[in-house]
């Protein structure tokens, strides 16, 4: 070989490539192929030291901290029976909440559609003035739809 001293040997035994880019592991510091860089590659033993997730409550939403050593479950568990903010009588807020006034009629509209004569609220259907028998100032013109 002419240039011995270039390039490292990966430390996952079972591959031992020379690698003259090689990867230093920031969990373990040890020097790795491109193919075994990944901590779960070469079965990193300090893959915990860098692993930090934050676990979220499925309840509230909130992020719950974890120290080291702890076991996320079992704090996700103390935060739930005591300092959950969740309240199931609360319901989220309803979309669909403008009732159209044509008697008869159960539809609910995302956004308020008001007749310009008799400003009331109706669905998409009954939105014209003669599609709910307006009883507004002007006599309408057409019958739409």
């Amino acid at each position: 070989m002419e240039l011995p001293g270039l390039g490292r040997h990966c430390a996952e035994r079972a591959c031992r490539r020379l690698d003259f880019l090689p990867l230093k592991c920031d969990a373990c510091g040890e020097v790795f192929c491109k193919d075994h860089i990944r901590y779960d590659d070469h079965k990193c033993g300090s893959a915990y030291k860098k692993n930090v997730q934050v676990p979220v409550c499925p309840l509230c939403n909130a992020p719950i901290p974890v120290q080291k050593g702890e076991i996320p479950d079992v704090v996700v568990g103390a935060h739930m029976d005591k300092d959950c903010k969740y309240n199931p009588a609360q319901q989220k807020e309803k979309i669909f909440t403008n009732k159209c006034l044509k008697p008869g009629c159960k539809r609910k509209e995302m956004m308020k559609v008001v007749c310009e004569q008799c400003n009331g609220n109706f669905c998409i259907k009954h939105r014209h003035p003669l599609d709910h028998d307006c009883k507004g100032s002007s006599h309408p013109i057409s019958k739409a739809g």
